[in-house]
């Protein structure tokens, strides 16, 4: 039997978008156990994979968590060992495990954080970069492969997709949701997840545009408002802005303190999401789910839509710096408008 060990822990989208090696690595190693380290809130998205045999969490902020977890993989020689996060903790992991072949991030002999040069395609854009930060900064803006072929290739595997198995608890969560908004029949049932947490201000749409952008949706629509923990003020904000608008009884709140699996089973009901390059994005290409993603500060050439939908990006300079402060005002409600109809239109 073949093993392998997969480290991911960071961040949760990044962690659910890297579930399209699973395939590649299933079909190129067969009958591979596969056991994946990952942080303890990003747990839920790979437990449930097929392809996943164990899931292995760990806290890189504790040593004691990760002394645990190295003592419990030791005993194991991987067949390939696969470190894909940057963390000195995760390097010091990946060079103290025996493996056939590792691929990624590690120590070297000096103590220095490294990766291996099949991985070189990905991290050479990265803040371990051994081109230093300004070359990442510009091979990243020159980029034009997704995250996914870029994985495939450097990893030697056929490029898969993302994938999120809903568990039957979380599916039942979204039945009882939509049988209490009355959302059954209701068409096209449109999630605005516009919002990007507190760091990434130039990721989101503001409030006021949101609700220009539904207003120039189909009037059948009926739309959920998506968020996390830290965006329940701003979510009041679009709703009561929607309401003002004439369009309240067709808004639902979904909340913004569901479960990882609750709130993907969420995402899970809507005919198209409008979203912002978050979480709630990787969700929805892991759930086959429309899509109208937009993008100011980070690229969207990274991300694969798998033919779900359509890319809106910033036309300012500073497009793709990853600079939390970027110019996002051509990210226009006419813009997204016009994608979402074309999308639901495609359908």
């Amino acid at each position: 039997m073949s093993d392998v060990l997969i480290l991911k822990t960071a961040a949760l989208g990044d962690v659910l978008r890297t579930t399209s090696i699973l395939p590649g690595l299933a079909a190129t190693l067969p009958g591979a156990r596969i056991t994946w380290v990952t942080a303890p809130g990003a747990v839920d998205l790979v437990r449930t994979h097929p392809l996943v045999h164990a899931v292995v969490p760990v806290d890189v902020r504790d040593p004691r968590s990760v002394a645990d977890v190295a003592r419990r993989l030791e005993p194991v020689r991987w067949r390939r060992l696969i470190s894909l996060d940057d963390e000195e903790p995760l390097c010091a992991l990946a060079s103290r495990l025996a493996s056939d072949q590792l691929s990624g991030a590690h120590l070297d002999a000096g103590g220095r954080r490294v990766y291996s040069a099949d991985v070189a395609p990905w991290f050479d854009m990265g803040l371990l970069s051994v081109h230093g930060k300004a070359a990442a900064d510009a091979l990243k803006i020159q980029n034009t492969k997704s995250h996914p072929q870029i994985y495939a290739e450097m990893l030697g595997v056929p490029m898969g997709r993302p994938a999120l198995h809903l568990t039957p608890e979380a599916r039942l969560f979204a039945a009882d949701f939509a049988r209490r908004h009355g959302l059954e029949g209701r068409r096209p049932l449109i999630g605005l997840n516009t919002g990007a947490g507190g760091r990434w201000v130039s990721k989101q749409l503001a409030p006021e545009k949101t609700v220009e952008l539904a207003r120039r949706l189909p009037e059948t629509a009926t739309f959920v408002v998506f968020g996390g923990d830290s965006e329940a003020e701003r979510n009041a904000s679009i709703l009561d802005g929607l309401a003002r608008a004439g369009l309240g009884p067709r808004a639902v709140d979904a909340g913004t303190r569901n479960t990882l699996l609750d709130f993907a089973a969420l995402v899970g009901l809507c005919d198209l999401l409008v979203t912002s390059d978050s979480l709630a994005l990787h969700v929805a290409i892991a759930l086959d789910r429309r899509i109208v993603a937009f993008f100011a500060p980070t690229s969207a050439a990274e991300i694969e839509l798998y033919g779900l939908g359509e890319k809106v990006w910033s036309t300012a300079p500073d497009y793709c710096s990853y600079r939390p402060d970027a110019d996002n005002a051509s990210i226009t409600p006419e813009r997204l408008a016009a994608a979402a109809r074309r999308v639901l239109a495609a359908v």
